[in-house]
């Protein structure tokens, strides 16, 4: 969540720094602003809303000349979203940007600022406060930086512009996401790539707790306590068409569709000279020795990695759990003998996710992040890595990932197990691409269905067992947060135990069948909820179909199924966001990366 550009160059910075926050909107926003220096000034301009507020404001940044310039687009955390909220925050000498939490506000505010008079309600102008209170009594601003780092508590990434030394602009971050981009004649910052992969590939990562320098014709990076340190940069793999839309009139729409060609390349990433899918013999070696693996996700990572840890204990016999990270963090089970701790994330930027790495890393457990973005800070932190490549999902509702995660978990298994695999993996995936490929082919249908079964209702339900059970979860998730109905996913089997209460005339009820082996029993609660009044709509696989089933997806092995179920729902989600006019590759109150606790 949030978004920072920063800009140093010969270049007017203003359309530079629209356009790189124009690429971090997926993250979740409800304010944006932009601090250029120009003629001994820093100029600045917030707007609450949409980025097209400022755009119209600046027009297009043109009415904002000079450079350097910071940029931001803020998720509110603390204080309601308004323009005296927004940032960039100053002072008469410093403009800062921040994504994060400070935590420690109140003792911050009684030690340095207890004198001091505040404009907005937010904890990031404690931080620019400080720096002026500082640097007024006597500090230079690398000296006050140092300072502030030793005194903050929480996740901050701060890009910094200094008045009275425009030649500079300074980069700090602690935990939140935060790249330098190193260009010929200029350089950047930026909270994400893809902010600045229009400019330059080359990238410097900044570790925890440091802060880098820049000019236009130089990077220079300190710890804590101002000590240089060397680091070589490194080039992102990024294609910036990988992020438009075609012709699709949404990302979602465009992200869903794209899956078989993700299930492919994945295929095709992991498949070595002979032929046989493999996974780098160190991970497999950690995996092998290891007694149990604990999966650690958010969202629908967590559905992923429910389905992930099934496909290790029946494709591998190995044991796995799956735990949700804000939980995981404060609540740590008993751990097995030997664990080893998989962190699934599309961003690699959770920040519940990296608060439970940090905390089993300290334990001296090994790591493994399963991720979409190479170079993010749950990759560099962990001991091993394996990428989705899913492509850029811009879209804050996960879809292409979830599908590319459940797919590379089932290669880890398919590793792990080796001949004894019961399955012909490399195969099967294939099967499930051109299943999904099918599925993409029956579009318009998913629009019909959407409007019969669910329409104007304010409520929905999802029912499944087993695997079934798990894209119920996912189906639910996506279908609440892009549409707003209130939808929630069961065990099929528990709808005695309290849920059927709900049931009434016209409940909207998806009941997903695909597991042989609970075939009947779930189709026994379809009949429970039908004799209460309930309109259901039955996705079933070809094997196991009736005729009164609305959606009927091709065959493929049993444990891939929730590659192909899901698929259905992520398009009722979609058609049913569209009938009720939301904003679907933005909902509200959402982030894409969620780089606060």
């Amino acid at each position: 969540m949030c978004g920072i550009v920063g800009y140093i160059g010969p270049d007017n910075a203003a359309p530079i720094l629209l356009n790189g926050l124009s690429k971090l909107e997926y993250r979740g926003y409800d304010s944006a602003g932009i601090a250029i220096y120009n003629n001994g000034k820093i100029e600045i301009v917030r707007e609450v809303g949409k980025l097209a507020n400022l755009y119209q404001t600046t027009d297009g940044g043109s009415a904002m000349p000079g450079a350097p310039g910071i940029g931001h687009t803020r998720w509110a955390t603390h204080g309601r979203p308004s323009e005296r909220n927004a940032h960039p925050h100053s002072t008469e000498r410093f403009s800062l940007v921040h994504n994060g939490i400070i935590e420690n506000t109140q003792y911050l505010k009684k030690k340095y600022l207890s004198k001091v008079s505040f404009d907005s309600e937010t904890d990031t102008e404690i931080i620019v406060r400080m720096l002026q209170t500082f640097c007024d009594g006597g500090e230079e601003p690398f000296t006050a930086i140092a300072h502030i780092i030793s005194e903050v508590e929480g996740s901050y990434a701060l890009a910094i512009m200094d008045r009275e030394h425009p030649e500079v602009i300074y980069a700090v971050k602690n935990k939140s996401p935060l790249l330098v981009g190193r260009g010929d004649g200029f350089n950047m910052i930026g909270s994400d790539a893809m902010a600045m992969i229009k400019h330059t590939n080359t990238f410097y990562e900044l570790m925890d707790r440091e802060f880098a320098v820049l000019t236009c014709d130089s990077v220079e990076i300190y710890t804590r306590y101002g000590k240089h340190v060397k680091r070589e940069p490194f080039t992102a793999d990024l294609d910036l068409t990988d992020t438009e839309k075609g012709t699709y009139p949404h990302y979602m729409l465009k992200e869903i569709e794209e899956q078989p060609v993700v299930i492919r390349r994945i295929i095709e990433e992991y498949t070595n000279e002979n032929g046989d899918l493999t996974i780098n013999d160190k991970i497999l070696k950690d995996l092998k020795e290891c007694d149990k693996v604990y999966m650690i996700a958010c969202g629908t990572s967590y559905h992923a990695a429910l389905v992930g840890c099934k496909m290790l204990e029946s494709l591998a016999g190995k044991s796995a759990s799956a735990y949700i990270s804000s939980e995981f963090e404060y609540d740590m089970p008993i751990l097995s003998q030997k664990p080893l701790f998989v962190f699934i994330s599309q961003s690699g930027e959770t920040a519940d996710s990296r608060a439970v790495m940090v905390n089993v890393k300290e334990k001296g457990y090994k790591t493994l992040t399963i991720t979409n973005v190479k170079g993010s800070t749950l990759s560099r932190e962990a001991e091993h890595t394996l990428l989705l490549y899913a492509g850029p999902e811009i879209s804050v509702a996960s879809t292409k990932a979830y599908t590319a995660q459940i797919a590379v978990l089932a290669v880890l298994a398919s590793c792990v197990a080796g001949k004894k695999c019961p399955l012909d993996l490399k195969y099967e995936l294939s099967v499930a691409a051109n299943v999904i490929e099918g599925l993409c082919s029956e579009r318009d249908s998913y629009k019909e269905l959407a409007r019969e079964y669910v329409g104007d209702s304010t409520r929905c339900f999802y029912i499944g067992r087993g695997l079934d059970y798990f894209v119920c979860l996912e189906g639910a998730l996506k279908m609440k947060e892009i549409s707003y109905v209130q939808t929630e996913g069961f065990a099929a089997g528990e709808l005695k135990h309290g849920t059927i209460a709900l049931i009434e005339k016209d409940t909207p009820v998806i009941a997903i069948v695909s597991q042989e082996n609970t075939d009947l029993h779930t189709r026994s609660n379809i009949e429970e909820v039908v004799s209460r009044g309930a309109k259901v709509l039955t996705i079933s696989r070809s094997g196991l179909s009736m005729k009164k089933d609305s959606i009927i997806v091709g065959d493929v092995a049993e444990i891939l199924t929730p590659l192909v179920t899901v698929v259905p729902t992520q398009y009722l989600a979609y058609y049913v966001a569209l009938l009720h006019d939301r904003d679907i590759d933005k909902p509200r109150n959402l982030a894409k990366s969620v780089t606060v606790g």
